[in-house]
């Protein structure tokens, strides 16, 4: 039976290179898909909007889940290293009309933000360097904006080791550069020296339920937003030294680095500017961090707005890893068509992929840009519908994946089993309150209803519908990937022969012992 995993379904030798990063590596991509120091001044306005100066508890709470899916890709991904991660898991544990929409979630999310990251990653770099008439002309942001985009793309398809180099650069001066700014903002608080209405921090704005219930759900979803991205370490495992093991680490690290960074400078920002001022400012997204750097930091502001910038950037190349990876893997079991599973033969990256995410990714940015500047960060909000449903997905596939091992250890009845299930639940509790939210368009940003309810709304069912129409016309064109049954952890898995693929043939062949074809490692 031939590896599914590392012959491309063009039939030609290339393939993505094993061993081509490290745990580091992989664990400064999980911090930099999610893009803290532009998270952190897009949210945080919101966040404060929602729960006043319980805000910092909301990051507390919304960490929660998030470690909990973070233990299941990690013991998923002991038995199966594919960097489809939810697709390739989903299916095995649920079947393949799941794993294929559990896929699209994950495409579909790097595609909806990619352009938003890139736009920001040009207006603060623009305004670090005082050219503010430029950062807020819009043709240039445009076109600077989808410019970036394309050079993001080229420096994904030259190599994987290449991109780990740039963003172990940028992921640390933006963790350090947040971090120092947390410090001075804390130091002007309790030495009354700061140009706003400060207030002293408490251990009662840990606590996301001190202001009551009303917000903690829309609260809770930007939180999912703030941590959403640490799994892209995940989806490089194949291309990872101890592939088994060191993907799965650096994606709980991450969790746990972040939540350090948001609380640390969640507090600052609320104990800086006061609950009263940052819900005033909510509107102005992004540019929070521009006023109160200007204010805090004086002529080292810069310092901070390059931050901002470097973590836009950095996460608008690092958002098209896990889409263009679940699309190399679709494509080689054969849930999408084979030119999206071509690999380079000389960069051994899924290059058509790739290159699709950000062609669609710019031309979605570019359309729903002219139609609405606030319809993009609707869009953004419509991201957490889709991340925490397939988080959720995830977290119960490994349940049920490992259900024959959840009782022969405490260790495994906590870490695979109830844990997992907790986060999802707590993710579909999140994600059903949400939509219910959103059907009112007053809570939305463009507060203007679409089809009669909110914008995210409408964007987030839009887009689900439309995979589930290419998924159900994909299944009629070619059902060799639907030929494929769940199992647990103890059975062989029924897969298509991938030498078949491209040639309108369908084989069936069993791994053994359940694995990914490269051994099964016991949580």
């Amino acid at each position: 039976m031939t590896d599914h995993r590392t012959t491309p379904v063009t039939g030609g030798p290339a393939k993505l290179k094993p061993n081509a990063i490290g745990f580091f590596d992989a664990l400064v991509i999980g911090l930099a898909s999610t893009s803290p120091a532009y998270t952190i001044a897009a949210i945080i306005g919101g966040l404060v909007l929602y729960t006043g100066v319980h805000a910092p508890g909301i990051m507390l709470a919304s960490f929660i889940p998030m470690l909990l899916i973070a233990s299941a890709f990690y013991y998923l991904n002991t038995v199966d290293q594919d960097c489809g991660t939810t697709f390739s898991w989903v299916t095995r544990a649920m079947g393949p009309w799941f794993g294929w929409i559990g896929g699209w979630a994950i495409a579909m999310t790097g595609v909806l933000i990619v352009g938003s990251l890139a736009e920001v990653g040009v207006r603060y770099s623009l305004l670090t360097v005082g050219l503010e008439d430029l950062a807020y002309d819009p043709v240039a942001i445009r076109v600077l904006t989808v410019l970036l985009i394309i050079v993001m793309t080229a420096i994904c398809v030259w190599g994987t080791e290449i991109s780990a180099r740039l963003q172990n650069v940028l992921i640390v001066f933006q963790i350090v550069s947040l971090l120092v700014f947390a410090v001075v903002a804390l130091t002007q608080v309790f030495t009354n020296t700061s140009a706003f209405d400060s207030i002293t921090p408490s251990w009662e704005w840990l606590n996301p339920f001190g202001g009551g219930w009303e917000g903690v759900t829309a609260g809770l979803l930007l939180g999912v937003f703030a941590y959403w991205g640490w799994e892209s370490a995940v989806n490089l495992t194949e291309e990872t030294t101890n592939s088994s093991q060191s993907p799965g680490k650096a994606a709980i690290w991450s969790t746990i680095v972040l939540l350090v960074t948001y609380l640390s400078v969640t507090i600052a920002v609320v104990a800086l500017a006061g609950d009263a001022f940052l819900a005033e400012t909510a509107d102005e997204e992004d540019a929070i961090f521009q006023v109160l750097a200007t204010d805090t930091m004086g002529p080292w502001a810069w310092v901070v707005m390059l931050s901002v910038a470097t973590s836009a950037i950095a996460s608008t190349q690092t958002t098209i890893i896990p889409a263009s990876r679940t699309g190399l893997s679709m494509a080689r079991r054969g849930a999408l068509p084979k030119m999206f599973g071509h690999i380079h033969p000389r960069f051994r990256t899924p290059d058509v992929s790739t290159w699709w995410v950000a062609g669609i990714a710019s031309a979605y940015y570019l359309v729903v840009g002219l139609l609405s500047e606030t319809a993009l960060w609707d869009t953004l909000t419509a991201l957490g519908l889709l991340i925490a449903f397939y988080y959720a997905l995830t977290g119960i596939a490994c349940a049920i994946y490992f259900r024959k091992r959840l009782t022969k250890s405490v260790k495994s009845f906590v870490l695979i089993g109830v844990g997992p299930v907790l986060g999802s639940l707590l993710l579909i509790w999140l994600l059903i309150s949400a939509i219910i939210d959103y059907g009112n368009p007053e809570n939305a940003y463009t507060e203007t209803p679409w089809f009669g309810v909110g914008p995210p709304l409408v964007i987030g069912i839009g887009i689900f519908a439309t995979g589930v129409v290419l998924m159900i016309i994909w299944y009629f064109r070619d059902r060799r990937y639907w030929e494929e049954r769940p199992s647990t952890a103890e059975q062989p898995i029924v897969r298509i022969d991938t030498t078949s693929v491209g040639t309108g043939s369908v084989g069936r062949g069993a791994v053994g012992s359940g694995a990914a074809g490269s051994g099964e490692t016991k949580p």
